[in-house]
């Protein structure tokens, strides 16, 4: 009979067993660091060995504590004070004299990104997304609430049936390093989740002020639990693992790209947690054989603005329309000006000789196609060409992400084809940047979801706080005598 123990060492070159049937060994670095009270968790997807120190474990578990008992206390609060919890959260958002605070842990947030060499397009809390924050909210104070709400009814002789909507549970947030995604889990709230929210190192000065001087008096303000929204203070990737390893949550959100979100999910899975990624993200545009060369070069410069998920990534155009290349490079060139900064351009061999001689292009293989460049100031992009759109759509499925993909032609069966044939969640004829839940849904967005770990379960790639939902049923008996 086996027995059961706690792991209290680890020893270098021990072996793990991993997937059922594969092994790994313990690394140096790992066996000499591994104390007791530490965790070990192995990625059964990948055999990767992820060490959680003892404090990082305690802390996810108290974080889950939390929003769990106030999960439980929600539901006995109205839907009324979660509708002034975000019009109290929105208006100290607002409230200059009070964001203060906020403002000068966001400087120091940005200064010490800077001094380690970090991008900080997305860190700075500029008064555009401070705006942008304060809208959201602002939705879903106007939106209201009716977290019971029916679903669909069923009418039976002497019965009948209603399915109603039900809040899920507590769900976990880890967060690239930005201000604004406060703004964004609250969304949760709406539907009468409570939410846990890891930030990265970046963003954790801002977020402990935004915590301190707008989401805790909120929720004071209105009686809401305290743990409603719970910042999990520890911007280590363990904490982030921790988190995701808790089965009691109800979903698992990871916004972020690469390698790291899809080890948050992995972890998730296996713990028997509800994943909702965004890993990789980038955009496609597509030129068709009659692209409109002004329409095509708005599309572009328009999708290049600033680096986000749903920016432009890849363009492919058809070899034998030399005008829309130059209509590329014009629109290229463009939003580096607009930018203030040089871009960059990445070329596949085909395309390279559609260049000007004097054009300055980094070569690359058509089978790294699928990198998501990560800019600050300076756009980047790919250019690929291709003999028609259906090449362009095979690349597209075989290589992108598989997240948003945008075809400009005039082509009313071209465009049905794209549609039809492209492997992407979000699909369109013009700019990439209108994927986002609160600019094309009016609904702010908790996350967007490509499709790079498969397609999603009876929902669509914006995940936005009304969506966090459960199903529930309820039977009313009006013949006293029904039986089967």
């Amino acid at each position: 009979m086996s027995t059961v123990g706690d792991l209290t060492h680890l020893e270098p070159g021990q072996v793990i067993v991993f997937g059922g049937n594969r092994t790994t060994t313990v690394p140096e670095e790992l066996g000499a660091s591994f104390v007791a009270g530490d965790r070990l968790v192995v990625v059964d997807a990948t055999g990767d060995l992820l060490h959680v120190p003892g404090a990082a474990w305690d802390g996810a578990i108290a974080a889950v504590d939390a929003a769990s008992a106030a999960f439980d206390e929600l539901r006995r609060c109205s839907d009324d004070q979660i509708t002034d919890f975000f019009g109290a959260f929105a208006d100290r958002l607002a409230n200059d004299a009070l964001m203060e605070g906020v403002r000068e842990a966001n400087a120091a947030d940005v200064d010490r990104a800077r001094t380690v060499g970090r991008h900080t397009g997305r860190l700075v809390l500029t008064s555009a997304m401070r705006a942008d924050m304060v809208e959201g909210l602002r939705m879903w104070a106007a939106a209201g609430g009716d977290r019971s709400g029916e679903v669909r009814r069923y009418d039976h002789d002497g019965w009948s049936l209603t399915a109603r909507r039900a809040p899920l549970g507590v769900v976990g947030f880890v967060f690239e390093g930005r201000p604004n995604v406060f703004a964004d889990a609250a969304g949760v709230v709406r539907s009468g989740n409570t939410a846990v929210l890891r930030i990265g190192s970046d963003a954790l000065g801002t977020a402990r002020a935004i915590v301190r001087d707008a989401v805790a008096p909120a929720l004071e303000s209105v009686g809401l639990p305290s743990g409603t929204v719970t910042l999990l203070d520890d911007p280590t990737r363990a904490s982030g693992w921790a988190l995701f390893a808790d089965g009691r949550l109800a979903l698992a959100v990871a916004r972020g790209s690469g390698e790291a979100v899809a080890q948050l999910g992995a972890v998730g899975r296996q713990s028997g947690v509800a994943v909702s990624l965004h890993g990789t993200g980038g955009a496609w545009m597509v030129a068709g054989d009659s692209a409109d060369r002004d329409r095509f070069r708005a599309a572009v410069v328009n999708s290049l603005d600033r680096k986000v998920c749903n920016t432009l990534n890849v363009c492919a155009i058809p070899a034998h329309r030399d005008d829309l290349v130059a209509a590329f490079l014009a629109a290229l060139d463009e939003a580096g000006e607009r930018s203030g900064a040089e871009p960059v351009l990445h070329v596949e061999e085909r395309a390279a000789a559609l260049l000007p001689d004097n054009r300055v292009a980094a070569p690359i293989e058509r089978t790294a196609l699928g990198t998501e460049w990560e800019w600050d100031a300076a756009p980047e992009v790919s250019l690929v060409a291709v003999d028609d759109v259906a090449e362009a759509v095979e690349l597209c499925n075989a290589l992108s992400p598989r997240f948003v993909a945008s075809l400009i032609s005039d082509d009313v069966a071209e465009q049905q084809r794209f549609y039809d044939t492209v492997d992407a969640p979000f699909v369109g004829d013009g700019f990439t940047r209108w994927v986002d839940g609160q600019y094309a849904l009016g609904t702010p967005e908790l996350g967007l979801s490509n499709w790079q770990f498969g397609r999603l379960l009876a929902r669509g790639a914006v995940l936005s706080g009304d969506s966090v939902h459960t199903v529930r049923y309820r039977a009313t008996i009006r013949d006293e005598h029904l039986a089967r």
